[in-house]
């Protein structure tokens, strides 16, 4: 039962909702189909008996009669198979008052001779006729009935009448089979019409599903068309969900954007008035202030990706934002004559803001640019980090150099914040911890290999949106 229940648990409600309706309604046909069989084979066996006791009243009432010459004869009782030799329907008047049994039997008996019920066990009903089943003479299986008779003077008698009991398990066999296929056309016409209303039943929620997830992947911003009165509010609620969050992140921006206009303007002019002085406390208030600037603004860039990061149905176009920040590197690496190639995948997208991707691609192949000799080799790719179907596929961006590249030890210092593996490069040490943790608001990551070109080799994990037009 536990693993029928965990069975269902995986399965959409659909299916759950097929499931239970199916083995429900084979369940309820079974019974019904057990109890519409037990209440015919009553009735067959009732109209049975009744027929078995039509013959044994003819032949009281023939015992009754005055005379010997007029008493049961086998044509006399209207059933042309009490003359047929082993056919199962028989008659037999035992008398049972004198030492000597007097018995009196119908054609197809024979010689033989008919067990007593009450030698079997059968009780007596009210009136003191027995009813059924025994193994007759013939190894057949019988219907009987007996009932003592005394008429007196006359004697005592034993009066049994049989009937072929296979006559009954014929009527009852045909009816199951015609039971069997009426309830199986049903049971094909009920599942089918289950489908059907689960079909046409959870259409909204259809709907509801694809509006959700063409916002995700910016196609849409609100949920549109009319839904059903229960499903309505749900709709609704969501628009006023992706609305606040909106309106939040828009607040969060404003806010950020003041900030740092209210603490980077008092840093640069603290910076300014202490550039022109070479005593040791100009140094030192400028070196101090600068980095504070650096700080303000590397805290102030994480606000504003993580504001961005959870705007609901932001997507932008991969390519044209590589291809903009290669011609930028280009030309700022152009005395270096260094190469920015890029290749694999034209059509990708990334499910966040363009501005971000700018960020972390622009320090990665500013890095890169840094310590590279000839080039900086740039692929996209797009792929499935686990065969789960609910996973979506990530966007990986790869950028490698040709230069000294980094010892296993240095790479993972070298993504955090504020470390410089050398001071003779320009730059303040944050680029690489930025695109950590501006990957990690996207529930991406940043790996540091060493390159087949010989430097290093960044590898950017990212959500990706929905495949563009090829």
């Amino acid at each position: 039962m536990k693993a029928v229940s965990r069975f269902l648990q995986d399965q959409p409600i659909a299916t759950r909702l097929f499931y239970m309706a199916a083995v429900w309604s084979f369940v309820l046909l079974l019974t019904t189909g057990a109890l519409l069989t037990l209440i015919y084979r009553h009735s067959v066996e009732a109209a049975f008996d009744d027929r078995l006791s039509v013959f044994l009243r003819a032949i009281v009432a023939d015992l009754a009669s005055p005379g010997d010459d007029t008493r049961t004869e086998p044509g006399q009782l209207g059933e042309p198979r009490f003359e047929l030799a082993s056919s199962g329907w028989y008659w037999q008047i035992t008398r049972v008052d004198s030492d000597q049994e007097e018995i009196k039997a119908s054609r197809s008996l024979f010689s033989a001779r008919l067990p007593k019920l009450a030698d079997l066990g059968v009780q007596p009903e009210l009136g003191g006729l027995r009813r059924g089943c025994a193994e007759g003479p013939d190894h057949r299986k019988l219907r009987f009935l007996e009932r003592i008779v005394d008429l007196g003077d006359e004697g005592i008698y034993l009066i049994q009448v049989t009937g072929a009991f296979d006559e009954i398990e014929t009527q009852v066999r045909d009816f199951e089979l015609a039971l069997l296929l009426a309830f199986s056309l049903l049971a094909i016409g009920l599942v089918g019409a289950t489908a059907v209303q689960l079909r046409f039943g959870l259409r909204p929620l259809r709907n509801l599903q694809e509006q959700v997830a063409s916002i995700r992947r910016g196609h849409s911003e609100k949920i549109e068309g009319s839904f059903p009165r229960d499903l309505s509010p749900l709709a609704g609620e969501l628009n006023l969900l992706i609305a606040s969050n909106r309106d939040i992140v828009e607040r969060a921006r404003t806010h950020v954007g003041n900030l740092a206009h209210a603490l980077k303007t008092p840093l640069s002019v603290i910076i300014n008035e202490v550039g022109d002085k070479s005593d040791a406390a100009s140094i030192m208030m400028g070196e101090q202030a600068a980095l504070m600037r650096d700080q303000v603004g590397y805290y102030l860039d994480r606000a504003r990706a993580a504001a961005r990061s959870s705007v609901i149905g932001t997507v932008c176009e991969v390519t044209p934002v590589l291809r903009s920040l290669l011609r930028t590197f280009e030309k700022i690496y152009a005395e270096r004559q260094i190469r920015f190639e890029l290749a694999g995948m034209d059509d990708l997208r990334f499910r966040g803001e363009a501005q971000d991707l700018q960020d972390m691609v622009g320090n990665l192949l500013d890095n890169a640019g840094k310590w590279s000799r000839q080039m900086v080799a740039v692929r996209l790719e797009l792929r499935h980090e686990s065969d789960e179907r609910n996973l979506p596929p990530m966007l990986v961006i790869i950028i490698e150099d040709d230069g000294p590249g980094l010892a296993l030890e240095q790479r993972q210092e070298a993504m955090m914040r504020g470390r410089r593996l050398d001071e003779t490069k320009p730059g303040s040490g944050l680029g690489l911890s930025i695109v950590v943790d501006l990957a990690a608001s996207y529930s991406g990551s940043l790996e540091l290999k060493e390159s087949p070109l010989g430097g290093l080799k960044a590898v950017l994990h990212l959500p990706a949106g929905e495949l563009g037009p090829s």
